[in-house]
């Protein structure tokens, strides 16, 4: 009997939020819109974040920024993020573009 269960590397529930969030605006979302998702349902921006950029780095998501260049996310710009432990709204404020499902 084997004991391997795949655990996603992301919040699915999550995913499943911000992917219908996209498919209902029909355009790419912007930081205001995880802030909106984070009040609206009473979920820490934080994990929400954290869930968007790991599907970044796994290649399921995409960022591009202001002028709709594809920027790429990495682990380590993830890390970099991290003040305290959280992810805070302040430390998002460099990514004024969109982000969508691929």
């Amino acid at each position: 009997m084997s004991n391997d269960i795949d655990i996603p590397k992301w919040d699915i529930a999550l995913e499943g939020l911000i992917k219908e969030e996209q498919q209902h605006l029909g355009r790419g979302l912007k930081l205001d819109d995880f802030i909106r998702l984070a009040k609206d349902n009473a979920i820490r921006f934080d994990d929400i974040i954290v869930t968007l950029l790991t599907l970044c780095i796994e290649g399921c998501w995409q960022y591009h920024d202001a002028s709709g260049k594809p920027h790429q996310i990495t682990q380590d710009e993830m890390n970099s993020l991290f003040v305290a432990g959280r992810i805070k709204q302040e430390d998002m404020t460099d990514y004024v573009g969109s982000w969508s499902a691929k």
